[in-house]
């Protein structure tokens, strides 16, 4: 073999090299990042579970939640006073007279009773004596107001429960009552809040493993449904503070680790969280430090980056809305603000 053909022989070895390591690293770049096994396992924790409601888009669970009381400021209320000449009524017999459902039309009902021993109002047990009941239905949620045929529903399942103990309710002026509703949803409708922060990979895209753990350092734990984490609340019972949300569909592949993300959604939902908890800052903060660890980059929903004057921004309009909230006394993260904006 000639000089000149050993060299076409070396070079062409060369280039086949070069095609192979090419190769090799065009697939390495393009397989998702994995999680490190070497990194402590997080083990696997039940998300805070609400009593099921709607929030649009999000569904939030809290679970176990303190039941929350009929409260004049978001709730139509009607006093059912027993007979006078009439026992204290058995929480057996009231369990038996309340209605199947403990909502009208879109809005949450329920009854209560004063309980003659503890002095205090609570939905009917068994084993309690009651010597007067309340009937409430809030005036707004997430839903909008009560409506007309809202309040009439409301009337008949009252009027319902009273009958079968002889008792007597009270109706508040539906007219009334109604236009509290329209007046609160306005407000609530002007002080509602949802934010969200995107982070996109740069290059290189991630497993679904991959995420949790690089989630799990920022303190969040799997939720119920499959490409959401949340952050829990200091508080036992609470909504979550953050949850951090990927495709589904790449959690539920049959192979998971070459499921391909590229994109993460921080979300807080504003009037649900106690703002004692800071949940901006650690929104930001979370965001910020996954985005350093994972190569990524945080973006607004137009996948913009967004600067920390914009941020800064943000966190100084929260301010002033959970002030405004609070002169309404239904601060954030409260049992009112958790009821109205839900």
């Amino acid at each position: 073999m000639s000089n000149f053909q050993l060299g076409l022989v070396v070079l062409g070895g060369l280039v086949l090299l070069g095609l192979l390591v090419h190769s090799a690293w065009s697939a390495r770049a393009n397989t998702p990042k994995q999680a490190q096994e070497s990194s402590p396992a997080t083990a696997p924790q039940s998300e805070p579970v609400f009593e099921e409601t709607n929030f649009g888009s999000l569904e939030l669970h809290v679970h176990p939640l303190r039941r929350l009381h009929i409260d004049p400021l978001i709730d139509a209320v009607a006093p059912i006073n027993l007979d006078p000449l009439a026992e204290e009524v058995a929480g057996e017999a009231a369990l038996a007279a309340l209605p199947s459902t403990r909502r009208v039309g879109t809005k949450p009902f329920s009854i209560e009773g004063f309980n003659s021993d503890l002095q205090e109002w609570e939905a009917p047990v068994a084993g309690a004596r009651y010597s007067v009941f309340q009937a409430g239905v809030q005036l707004a949620n997430r839903t909008g107001a009560l409506n007309d045929i809202e309040y009439s529903e409301f009337v008949v399942k009252t009027q319902a429960f009273a009958d079968v103990l002889g008792a007597t309710p009270e109706f508040p002026e539906m007219r009334h009552e109604v236009a509290r509703a329209r007046e609160l949803d306005n407000f609530a409708s002007a002080h509602d809040a949802q934010l969200g922060l995107n982070l996109r990979a740069k290059h290189a895209s991630w497993s679904p493993g991959y995420v949790h753990q690089m989630a799990a350092q920022q303190g969040f734990v799997p939720g119920q449904l499959p490409g959401r984490m949340v952050l829990p609340a200091a508080q036992e019972g609470a909504p979550p503070v953050l949850s951090l949300s990927f495709d589904s569909q790449a959690a539920l592949a049959e192979d998971p680790a070459q499921s391909a993300i590229r994109e993460l959604i921080l979300h807080l939902d504003v009037p649900q969280v106690d703002r004692a908890e800071q949940p901006f800052a650690r929104m930001c903060q979370a965001a910020q430090a996954m985005a350093q660890s994972m190569d990524g980059v945080v973006t607004d929903d137009n996948g913009q980056p967004l600067a920390p004057q914009a941020l800064e921004g943000i966190a100084h309009e929260l301010q002033r809305l959970y002030d405004m909230l609070d002169e309404r006394d239904v601060a954030a993260g409260s049992a009112l603000a958790r009821r109205l904006f839900s």
